[in-house]
């Protein structure tokens, strides 16, 4: 950056080419030093599967695993998608370079050593190809992991609603005692209390990563379209190749952040739904004093589950849309910049 100052291209380049790796580095070191955590929510998540025998909450989680597959999936599709371009055109360098007297690096970082000097070069060159393998990997290995924690709570939230619902037809039927309920009850309010807690557990892990990983990929929008647009505009020799590579490195960032927006407006959702489907149950058929039991949790519902970014910023679609318009407006400023 600084032997790059004054450039506002080169600078944007430089910029766009680390910003992903030590965005991939922090959600790393967050993970390692969160890792008992961590793993007890993961025995959390297994002991769920392990004791669910209703062939409804079965389907339930399934179902919502099966969407949290999917997300992992296309993550990794375009991670994939963009790796082969990566490798398909650094490959070609390589070829290009052995003919060639100036050899071209993977990201073209101004270094205080002569990298045109063997083997400061094939180290470097290797380096950097494979750090850009590993920061692709990483960031969707943390992306995927964080989205199926929070969409099994989503499950187990809906199992417990229902689970409320059943409690109470059961209680109007006059199929249990008060007695009964109250004790059924007062097991559904503990499991609520469990998943809330692990829930603020997961952004408590994470919301300080979150909160980098949301200006990262901000201004990561922004640089991509910024190289975008000035290789088609400048009338440069560029390949078809490396313009479709950014264009689906844009898609990968983009991609990304939609798996933390869609899981946290779906958790968010799903526990003020609680709320709801009291009301939806059939408690004007149960006497007042058991109805009013039914208010804690209702109170408690009121108060969403939320993924944060710096614990003031909530994950939903709407931050989705005002995190991608905002990049725009740094994009346009930087064009005005380049002017």
């Amino acid at each position: 950056m600084i032997l790059a100052w004054g450039n506002v291209t080169r600078m944007v380049e430089n910029i766009a080419s680390a910003n992903y790796s030590m965005l991939a580095l922090c959600k790393l070191v967050c993970t390692w030093y969160h890792g008992k955590t961590l793993r007890m929510l993961m025995t959390s998540v297994v002991t769920d599967w392990m004791i669910s025998k209703n062939d409804e909450d079965r389907s339930t989680m399934l179902n919502i695993a099966r969407h949290g597959r999917t997300l992992s999936f296309r993550c990794y599709i375009t991670s994939s998608g963009a790796l082969l371009f990566y490798l398909y055109i650094n490959i070609m360098k390589i070829y290009r370079n052995i003919h060639q007297p100036h050899w071209i690096l993977v990201y073209h970082f101004a270094y205080f050593y002569n990298i045109r000097k063997s083997p400061n070069y094939e180290i470097t060159y290797v380096i950097q190809l494979l750090g850009g393998i590993y920061t692709a990997f990483i960031n969707s290995t943390v992306d995927s992991f964080i989205s199926i924690l929070l969409l099994h709570i989503c499950a187990q939230l809906i199992n417990l609603r229902s689970a409320l619902n059943n409690l109470v037809d059961e209680l109007a039927k006059k199929s249990i005692s008060s007695a009964e309920f109250k004790k059924r009850l007062a097991t559904i309010t503990v499991r609520h209390e469990h998943l809330i807690s692990n829930a603020k557990t997961i952004d408590d892990c994470y919301s300080t990563v979150l909160f980098i990983n949301m200006f990262a990929v901000t201004f990561q929008l922004c640089f991509q379209a910024f190289q975008i647009f000035t290789m088609i505009t400048s009338n440069l020799n560029i390949s078809v190749m490396r313009v479709s590579f950014l264009s689906f490195y844009v898609l990968l960032v983009i991609s990304h952040l939609y798996i933390y927006c869609y899981s946290a407006e779906r958790l968010l959702i799903e526990s003020t739904s609680m709320a709801y489907g009291m009301y939806e149950c059939k408690w004007y058929d149960i006497s007042p004093k058991d109805a009013k039991n039914l208010m804690f949790m209702a109170y408690r519902s009121t108060i969403p589950l939320k993924l944060t970014a710096g614990k003031f910023g909530t994950f939903s679609l709407e931050m989705f849309a005002t995190t991608v318009k905002t990049s725009m407006g740094y994009l346009s400023a930087l064009l005005t910049m380049m002017d």
